[in-house]
């Protein structure tokens, strides 16, 4: 009776996690163009609104861009701004753990992605936490490969300008991808706006496309303004991503980045 016990319960665990893993599928394949906020539990990410130091500012930004219209939190431990030296491994999950575990407490259906280049680390919240998607800005490396296939998670690929990679790395193709052009991890400002002017290509390997041009360099630089002044601009470059292919906006300004995504579809009759 034990062992017949011990197989339903882990029968019974296995099915609760493929229907997660089958509703982060269905959800990310959906019509309407999905917004990913951006959270920061670090102190030195390079935008100093979307750092979150304690539980309760993690609650009230939660809450507050879930009420502006997020659809994803995309929760970060480790900055990766121009010229910061990451945290070690250990210093990463030690801000990470209390803040997923907390965002699954209090809000146990909110589809969370976790922001790291870690393969320990993205294989240590799966299985303490349960499904997300893991946005990896490295590009990825196999041993993260090996992890988001054997636990059947979306996977954000950065592709860092190179728009025609996944044709090269056919290996990749039973993942499931969403493309990142990768803004700001392509080497110049000039780089960046050479590849959004063909980031419509990424089209026709029929995935989903994230876009995370927020508040970066490459937005505030050419104009002289800073992470703080370029909100409006931000948008703009939102809207040219939407009408050439973004699915996914990854974002520090969720209503503004909203409002940005209901005009587009009134343009298109959506």
């Amino acid at each position: 009776m034990y062992c017949f016990f011990m197989t339903y319960a882990n029968f019974y665990l296995i099915l609760c996690d493929f229907f997660a893993y089958f509703r982060i599928f269905l959800y990310l394949c959906g019509v309407k163009t999905k917004i990913m906020a951006i959270g920061n539990v670090t102190p030195d990410s390079f935008y100093a609104a979307s750092r979150l130091q304690t539980e309760s500012a993690l609650v009230a930004w939660a809450e507050g861009v879930l009420s502006e219209g997020a659809d994803i939190l995309d929760i970060g431990g480790c900055s990766t701004r121009p010229g910061s030296t990451p945290v070690d491994e250990a210093g990463e999950w030690e801000r990470l753990e209390p803040a997923l575990r907390t965002l699954r407490r209090i809000m146990p259906q909110v589809q969370l992605s976790l922001d790291t280049f870690r393969p320990n680390i993205a294989r240590r919240a799966i299985e303490t936490f349960g499904p997300m998607i893991i946005n990896d800005i490295s590009g990825g490396c196999d041993a993260m490969y090996e992890v988001v296939r054997y636990y059947h998670v979306p996977y954000v690929w950065t592709l860092c300008g190179n728009l025609t990679l996944l044709s090269q790395r056919t290996e990749m193709e039973d993942i499931d991808l969403i493309l990142d052009p990768g803004f700001g991890f392509i080497g110049s400002t000039e780089a960046d706006y050479t590849c959004m002017r063909h980031m419509d290509e990424l089209r026709a390997f029929h995935r989903p496309i994230l876009v995370g041009v927020s508040r970066k360099s490459m937005v505030w630089r050419p104009l002289g303004l800073t992470p703080e002044t370029c909100l409006s601009a931000t948008q703009a470059l939102q809207m040219y991503a939407l009408e050439h292919g973004a699915t996914i906006l990854r974002t520090h300004d969720v209503k503004e980045t909203k409002q940005t995504i209901l005009l587009y579809e009134q343009i298109c009759d959506l």
